[in-house]
């Protein structure tokens, strides 16, 4: 699993039947730090993150094990919403509720 920022939606209005019924999400990956990696990723969201939020997701096949990805054809799948996380007891992030960019 690999911490991200949800920037953006990707709408496509061809694509394949599996496909049909999941939200696909532009995100920019982020180290513990917060600050941006430089690599963003296109994931399904299985669990109604919004924009702005930090996530949890994950790659590969794994990206097919949730309830909403299980068959289809991703290769990454948001499964998290992170609420807070620390460091050696240090709280790194805690979500405010208030749009926590």
């Amino acid at each position: 699993m690999q911490l991200a920022r949800i920037t953006g939606t990707v709408w496509a209005t061809q694509k394949t039947p599996t496909l049909e019924g999941l939200r696909l999400q532009i995100l920019k990956v982020v180290g513990p730090d917060l600050k941006e990696t430089g690599a963003s990723v296109i994931a399904a969201d299985s669990v109604g993150a919004g924009m702005g939020d930090l996530v949890l997701y994950a790659t590969g096949s794994s990206a097919r094990q949730t309830k909403a990805t299980e068959n289809r054809p991703v290769d990454a799948v948001i499964m998290a919403v992170v609420d807070a996380f620390d460091i050696e007891g240090k709280i790194v992030f805690q979500k405010s509720g208030k749009g926590d960019r």
